[in-house]
């Protein structure tokens, strides 16, 4: 027995086993296979599979009459890819764009549509480079983010609207977005300028950050690897690799088939972490922005002890660390997050509607090495509350309504690696010190208020 002579159901199921250059093959036996491969079905399979569209769009968004016509402009407007590389960078920015419809709309409003392949052209040219293929890819499908949206929205600071996000502690403020072709040619020239020589024609600028806070990421066209700079940068352009380069893998080279650059290794990893919930945004008065301290475990510590919820991780801040010093090499900022859980503060078997923090005890460890013991009252940093700087020390009044009381802080360390331990403790109630304190900062008020 033939295909030919096997009914429309088991040529359906053998059909949907096929992928979409598989069946085209087949419909060109006869005109009975031909027409099952033809089945709009099928192509919508193909189109889900390969694509992740559930309606028939072309690369622009754009309705088109039928999946298969959707999936044959796919092919003509990436032939010039590798298809797997295609489906990859689809499922990364599907990943990425569904998350900020979903939670960051504003955000995801400053992304642009993807840049075409003369755009693309035309800034290699400019700036004398060839882009790796996943990032000429992923540069395909969005070319960017709108400056223009970037930094007319958000604090006085810059924008929160950073495709990448940051982080906060005292002054030092960072979001990072997403720079179009445009821009990363004028940074670009704008970095070789100021450094003054010519070597550094592979780097190109990728992403920055929209604040006062200069973070600049860069990636090497030749060896697809992506970097940030260090406190060093704009002196003798010190970097920072950001991927492990065992990870990279056939860039240029269009009949591989696992065409990998840090780049695109960068963004998945972003995407799998907002939509894993490890990393998710945070308001600051009425700016949100994606916040990139951790949120959950294993790089994120979590603690429950009568009542009160401590959760604390860190973060290595690239921009502010000098490797070729001595000391103080690497810079970690580290946030703490405090809530009382519902059942309230527990001692003793007796349930209190609040608790304050007293005391703080800090060991920090380059390695092995203790190099800071703090002992003492309250905390400091800065309160992402309310966004001001905690410069004498304050104690949070917690109640159990699910607020946590967030501060942010740094410290720096001689290795790359360390750890912080510690603990807080808390009285029942409210503490005499903080009633000291808000008299102290409200002269006019009375003890009846509060």
């Amino acid at each position: 027995m033939g295909l030919e002579d096997l009914g429309d159901l088991a040529l359906h199921l053998i059909m949907s086993k096929l992928d979409a250059k598989e069946a085209a093959i087949l419909s060109c036996v006869n005109k009975r296979l031909r027409v099952s491969a033809s089945e709009e079905r099928l192509w919508r399979k193909f189109c889900a599979d390969d694509l992740d569209l559930l309606a028939p769009e072309d690369p622009d968004g754009n309705t088109v009459p039928s999946f298969k016509a959707a999936y044959q402009i796919w092919r003509k407007v990436f032939i010039m890819s590798p298809w797997l590389l295609i489906r990859r960078v689809k499922r990364c920015w599907n990943t990425i764009k569904s998350w900020m419809a979903a939670n960051f709309p504003e955000a995801g409003g400053t992304l642009r549509k993807g840049a075409s392949e003369a755009e693309i052209k035309e800034m290699e040219d400019t700036l004398g480079v060839k882009l790796p293929l996943p990032t000429k890819v992923l540069y395909r499908f969005c070319d960017g983010q709108d400056i223009t949206s970037v930094f007319s929205s958000g604090s006085e600071r810059g924008s929160s609207l950073g495709l990448i996000g940051g982080y906060s502690f005292y002054d030092h403020v960072v979001n990072v977005y997403l720079l179009p072709l445009s821009q990363v040619i004028a940074e670009t020239k704008e970095f070789v300028r100021h450094l003054g020589f010519s070597n550094r024609s592979k780097y190109i600028v990728v992403a920055a950050s929209s604040t006062y806070g200069e973070k600049l990421f860069f990636l090497n066209c030749s060896n697809a690897q992506l970097y940030v700079g260090t406190k060093n940068l704009s002196i003798d352009g010190e970097m920072i690799a950001c991927v492990p380069s065992t990870l990279i893998n056939s860039v240029h080279n269009f009949h591989g088939n696992q065409q990998q650059d840090a780049m695109l290794l960068w963004l998945e990893e972003h995407g799998r972490r907002l939509h894993s919930g490890i990393i998710g945004l945070r308001g600051e008065g009425d700016v949100r922005s994606i916040n990139l301290f951790p949120e959950s475990p294993p790089l994120c510590s979590t603690a429950a002890t009568n009542g009160v919820q401590t959760r604390a991780s860190s973060l290595l801040i690239p921009e502010l660390c000098d490797p070729q010093k001595e000391s103080e090499k690497y810079w970690f900022s580290y946030s703490i997050r405090m809530r009382l859980l519902p059942e309230g503060c527990i001692i003793n078997g007796t349930s209190f509607g609040s608790c304050q923090l007293y005391w703080r005890r800090w060991i920090i460890r380059a390695n092995d090495t203790v190099i800071s013991d703090v002992n003492d009252e309250a905390v400091i940093g800065k309160d992402l509350v309310t966004g001001k700087m905690i410069g004498c020390g304050k104690y949070p009044l917690l109640y159990p309504d699910g607020k946590e009381f967030v501060y942010e802080s740094c410290t720096p360390l001689t290795s790359s690696s360390g750890s912080i331990e510690g603990a807080f403790t808390f009285v029942p109630g409210r503490s005499t010190r903080f009633l000291q304190q808000h008299l102290s900062d409200n002269p006019s008020s009375t003890l009846s208020a509060l």
